[in-house]
Parts: C-alpha cells; structure tokens; sequence
C-alpha cells in the first residue's frame, strides 16, 4: 500500500524524526510513503502569497498566518533531502512538496520548483482568489458565501492548476466540502472537464482521507459523483492520509484501497 502524502513539519529535519513516520508506515502495511512539505512553510514561496493579505474579510488574520508559518530556508529542505536519499529504509520514500497554486504565479513557481530534483510535486488548492475557505478561523465567512459560485470558482482554478503542468499529483479533489456547505448546482460536467485535464496531463488525482482525518468530515475521500468520473474517465488515483504526524501515517489508506478498488 501506498501513502502518498504525508507532512514532516512537526518536527525537524532529521533522521530520527522521519524514522517515526517509517515506523508507523510499517507498522500500517505501507510499502511505499511520499513526505512532503507545505510551500508555505519556505521564505523564498513568501511572495506567491500575496493575495491572501488583500482579501477583504480575512486579509488581517491571512497576513498574520503567513508571517507566522513562512519562516524557513527551503535549502535545509533540499540539503535533508539529499542526505536522506543516500541512507537505506525498510520502505520506499519519496520527497516532494505540496504547492499552493495561485492562477497569476504560474512563472514564480515553476523558477521556484525548477532547481531541484524532486520526487514527486503536489498541487493544490488552499484558495480561492485569496480566500482561504479551509481555515477553521475563517469558517464565519462562508456565510457570506454564494456556495455555487464558490465552487464553480474552485474548479476553475483546479482545472487551471492541471493544466499548468507544474505538478505531478492533484491533492485531495474536493477539500472545498471540509466545512459541509454544498452547491445546489450540478457538478457533473466540471468534474468530467476536471477528469479529462488530468488524463491528458498524465496526472495523478489524490484520493484523500485528510478531511476524515483531520476535519471529522463524515465521508471518506472522494465525493461519489467525482470519484466516478474519474475512475471512468482513466485517472489514475493515489491514496493518501494527508497525516501531520506520525501516528496518522497509513490511516484509512487500507479502506481506500477497497473504496478505489485499487
């Protein structure tokens, strides 16, 4: 089994610390584990963000998040990285980033992504148009929301996201029910748009278990319209827990597995 997407930065960059997420890996049958970090975590990403700061609602409490998560050189990165891929693990890793996509930034991240030899890049998307719909301190905004256009917004970008090529992976699909506000509308079309850019992008799409995970959300991954779509459309799927800690490594990856029939 396979965990594709997985986050170290609780912790620092060294051996024993990634040696936890091995240990709970093995213990959860997983055979091969992609560890990643958030752009958001690295200073030379810092300007990509800048939009979130002019948001009209959140733009105060989004400033603040970002001067207090953007603090690291990504070279300690690279450097771990690099030392780690020269050491022998009882499973296979991978080394990767998850991105934040923002539609004007194409430019800036493909020079930030293109110095290195990564593994694997994820992308995602974590705002819209500035906004971020998935932080807990900014749920009240939502109420301000048309959820419809929200979400045709949302798709949108992601389908702009694929088609931009920066990325290898799609992260968790349909995160934009993390707080359970849905569209009246029907979807259907987007998500078959959505499922034909990832097929001609040879792109591989999330099936995520970081909301049942970390948001208690009652479903477990993929929405059952999306997840259709894309399995009859030819997307390749991944599974992943979208753990922050060792303990979370592997959850519910096994039942994604039936769920994908995978």
């Amino acid at each position: 089994m396979l965990d594709a997407h997985v986050h170290i930065e609780r912790g620092s960059y060294t051996e024993e610390w990634i040696s936890e997420f091995i240990k709970s890996a093995v213990n959860m049958g997983i055979k091969e584990l992609y560890l990643l970090e958030h752009s958001h975590r690295f200073i030379q990403f810092k300007e990509i963000y800048q939009s979130i700061k002019l948001d009209q609602n959140c733009g105060v409490y989004q400033t603040q998040w970002i001067e207090r998560k953007c603090k690291i050189d990504i070279e300690e990165y690279k450097k771990f990285i690099l030392e780690m891929r020269k050491k022998e693990f009882p499973i296979k890793l991978k080394f990767g980033l998850e991105v934040c996509y923002f539609i004007d930034k194409e430019d800036e991240i493909r020079e930030l992504v293109s110095d290195f030899d990564w593994d694997f890049l994820t992308g995602s998307i974590h705002w819209i148009d500035g906004w971020g719909f998935d932080h807990p301190a900014t749920i009240d905004t939502w109420e301000r929301k048309k959820v419809d256009e929200v979400y045709l917004r949302y798709y949108e970008l992601m389908i702009k996201l694929v088609e931009s090529k920066l990325f290898n992976i799609l992260a968790h699909p349909d995160s934009i029910k993390c707080f359970d506000f849905y569209p009246k509308i029907d979807l259907s079309n987007l998500y078959k748009k959505l499922a034909l850019a990832l097929k001609d992008n040879n792109m591989l799409a999330e099936f995520s278990c970081g909301l049942y995970n970390n948001y208690n959300h009652e479903e477990l991954g993929l929405n059952a319209q999306l997840l259709s779509s894309l399995i009859s459309n030819g997307v390749k799927l991944i599974t992943a827990s979208d753990a922050h800690k060792p303990e979370d490594v592997g959850r519910n990856i096994r039942k994604s597995y039936e769920v994908c029939n995978l």
